[in-house]
């Protein structure tokens, strides 16, 4: 029996809000997706507060999250509803 669908893996991959490195160790990632950073995450990048007069840049963390897709693909010499044979 000749495969005919042959799916092609795809990882998406995202990152969470910066925060506060303190507080950032419960941050969850987006539905479907698995963290992939441990602890308090990634220490790269930088939060923002706001007050009346200013806008200050703290340094803070996020987390690194993956998805695994499939995309549906026919194999080599195969197209169309061929190849969604059995």
């Amino acid at each position: 029996q000749l495969k005919r669908q042959c799916d092609q893996k795809l990882l998406v991959r995202v990152k969470t809000a910066c925060a506060p490195c303190s507080s950032n160790l419960e941050s969850r990632c987006p539905a479907g997706y698995s963290r992939v950073t441990n602890g308090t995450g990634i220490p790269d990048c930088r939060y923002y507060l706001e007050t009346p007069a200013h806008t200050l840049a703290f340094p803070g963390c996020r987390h690194h999250c993956v998805r695994e897709l499939r995309q549906p693909e026919c194999c080599q010499g195969h197209w169309g509803p061929e190849c969604r044979g059995e």
